[in-house]
């Protein structure tokens, strides 16, 4: 069981339209249910890029790797859920 808001990491890069759609989603989600959002630009850090280069945009929610080039919102309710 979680305690304290969860944290979830959003890696991506300016101009990524997948990472803004993704941006989206996390916005609606947090208006249902608090969590404390990160953003991380891979272009600041060449460890960072050479890993989500092509899987952007990538979240974590507790640090845990969840999504891949996309985020369903559904999934992530789940994810975000105290019970879990």
């Amino acid at each position: 069981m979680r305690t304290g808001q969860p944290v979830v990491t959003i890696f991506g890069k300016p101009g990524c339209c997948l990472c803004r759609e993704a941006l989206e989603v996390l916005r609606r989600v947090h208006r249902r249910v608090p969590f404390r959002l990160e953003k991380v630009d891979i272009t600041s850090d060449p460890d960072l890029m050479a890993r989500y280069r092509y899987d952007i945009p990538v979240v974590h929610v507790d640090g845990r790797e969840v999504f891949l080039q996309g985020v369903d919102e559904k999934q992530l309710l789940r994810q975000l859920d105290p019970a879990g």
